[in-house]
């Protein structure tokens, strides 16, 4: 993906609940649930092991910044932090970007598994019969 057919490289400021130097946070969208937000750095990087170490620090370091934001808005009681990266992995936009995703008591009927389900089959491992 070029940098600009980006959604992430010029994104509507509508979009954007936090930024900084080195990264913008945005609401997805196309969110798992309310409050969903993306971390992107700003320079066009494809994932997470082409960023460079101060990218992938800062990342890291925005995740309480835009949690606490999300946390005054929704009120979430759980969460999931995720990164895909390249095809295999599900990822559709190649401009690194890690999912903040608020989780409510019932959104779903057992969560357990957490982010396992990226391959249903290997979710419910403590039903394996081994």
């Amino acid at each position: 993906m070029a940098e600009e057919d980006c959604p992430f490289c010029d994104p509507d400021p509508e979009q954007v609940l936090y930024d900084n130097e080195h990264l913008l946070a945005l609401w997805d969208r196309y969110p798992v649930s309310p409050g969903h937000a993306l971390l992107v750095p700003r320079r066009h990087v494809a994932g997470w092991f082409e960023a460079s170490p101060a990218e992938q620090l800062a990342l890291v370091a925005a995740l309480p910044v835009v949690r606490e934001k999300i946390e005054r808005m929704h009120q979430p009681s759980g969460w999931n932090i995720g990164i895909n990266v390249g095809r295999s992995a599900g990822q559709t936009v190649f401009h690194l970007h890690v999912h903040l995703i608020p989780r409510y008591d019932g959104d779903q009927e057992d969560p357990r598994g957490g982010v396992r389900h990226v391959v249903p089959e290997k979710a419910r491992y403590w039903e394996d019969p081994e």
